[in-house]
Order: C-alpha cells, then structure tokens, then sequence
C-alpha cells in the first residue's frame, strides 16, 4: 500500500532560518507549491486560460499567487509597491506567452523568494503596525504574513478545483 504524502507542516522539517511564529506561513507557502505541481502534471497547455463559468483561469492564479506573495511582504516590510510590482499586477489576467512549466517556476522563484524574506523579519516586528495599498490602510507584519499564506492557499484551492473542471470538461 502506497503512503500518502504529508503536508508540509507534518514533514517534521522546518524551514531554518524562519521564526516558529512565521513557521506556518513558510509551510503554507510550501504547500501550496507541492499541490499545484501535483494537481497540473498532465494538465494540457491549450487550457491554461480557460475560465470555465466565468471563473478565473489557471494561469491567472499561477500569477496571482506569485504576486500576491511578493507584494504583502513588501508592505510586511513597510515599504511602498514599486512601478514594476504595480505592472505584474495589471498583467496577472493578461494571458502572455508563458507555458505552464515557465508559470510554475516562476511561481516557485516568488514562494522562494518570500522564504528568504521571511527570515530577514525578527519576532519582534511581528506586532509593529504597517500601512497597505494607496490608502494606507493598517495591519500588522504578522497581519500580512499570515495573509500572504491564507490568500496563496485560498488562491491555490481554486486553482486545484479549476483544473478539476477543465479536465472533466475535456
């Protein structure tokens, strides 16, 4: 009987480097790479964006998740989004040239990225108070790390349930 892969947060292994409160957001993180490899082997490259029902396509969601990523750590480290974040975000939607191995790692590099982010913030930054999008609104450092993780794995979820659809559609 063959046995069932755990979860990223059950593998025992912790990301050195990463504070055990930020623990979770790197296993999140993690996670929701090692489904969307999982979930798209096979998956044929002429559905990529597709948007069964009106739903958001999974080349969409590859994107997003990468952005979204970078652009609540950069305000985790209080800094404001640059041209160049702004630009990614407008382009998310767009389908551009990108097969979905090029997505993936790309989507990778981001999850990696944000890792290496994530060890450079000290636990006691973690309640500081930063401000987030052009209305300066508030949240934590804590507030946006977590989110980071929550909104990947929500994004990741309906990644999973597109790419369910499409094959049965298919």
């Amino acid at each position: 009987m063959a046995t069932e892969r755990k979860e990223v947060w059950l593998q025992g292994e912790k990301t050195a480097g990463i504070s055990a409160l930020l623990q979770p957001v790197a296993d999140a993180l993690l996670e929701s790479v090692e489904e969307i490899r999982t979930f798209l082997e096979g998956f044929p490259e002429a559905l990529l964006w597709e948007k069964p029902g009106g739903s958001a396509s999974v080349g969409f969601h590859l994107k997003h998740i990468a952005g979204v990523v970078d652009r609540l750590l950069t305000y985790a480290e209080g800094a404001a989004l640059n041209e160049q974040q702004f630009s990614n975000l407008k382009d998310e939607a767009a389908t551009g040239n990108k097969n979905i191995e090029e997505l993936i790692s790309n989507l990778q590099a981001s999850i990696h990225q944000g890792l290496e982010r994530l060890k450079a913030i000290p636990e006691t930054l973690l309640p500081q108070t930063r401000k987030v999008g052009r209305a300066g609104l508030p949240s934590t450092v804590i507030g946006l790390c977590f989110h980071a993780a929550e909104h990947s794995m929500r994004h990741t979820g309906q990644l999973l349930v597109t790419v369910k659809w499409l094959k049965a559609d298919h």
